[in-house]
């Protein structure tokens, strides 16, 4: 029924719950596995900090890069077909371009990630993915997954 199920993630908990929901339904059904990070580069990310990272974008692509290799480390894990990307820009809209691009026949995700004000600021992108995606999505219950 799947062949191909997207995974994004933030790399919150919320996001490594579904994932392990869409892994779950991969080897169910056989299908590849393509786990994305989207880093939400705007424009505060040529902003200079200190330590080692030169950039906000350069920090924000090592968090993206840290949550894709963790969800593709489990996958290979299981034995999945996989494939782990970072894609910079606004994570609604790079995350309805790449399921295109893959043919992706599923996205799961959570009703939450980040949250906080942070979340109401930008809007939630699982809702945006829902509304003007023309894929399923299989939508996991974070607060079932809180501790």
């Amino acid at each position: 029924m799947f062949d191909t199920i997207l995974l994004p993630t933030d790399g919150s908990e919320h996001a490594e719950a579904a994932a392990q929901t869409g892994l779950e339904l991969a080897s169910i059904h056989d299908a590849a596995v393509h786990v994305v990070c989207v880093a939400d580069t705007g424009p505060l990310s040529d902003l200079r900090l200190p330590g080692d990272a030169a950039s906000a974008k350069e920090a924000m692509g090592e968090r993206a890069q840290e949550a894709v290799d963790a969800i593709v480390d489990r996958a290979d894990a299981s034995e999945l077909e996989v494939t782990g990307t970072v894609l910079e820009g606004p994570p609604e809209d790079e995350l309805l371009e790449y399921a295109d691009d893959v043919d992706a026949d599923l996205v799961v995700m959570a009703t939450r990630g980040r949250g906080g004000v942070h979340r109401m600021a930008l809007g939630s992108t699982t809702d945006h993915i829902v509304r003007f995606g023309d894929i399923p999505v299989f939508i996991t219950n974070s607060s079932a997954h809180s501790s």
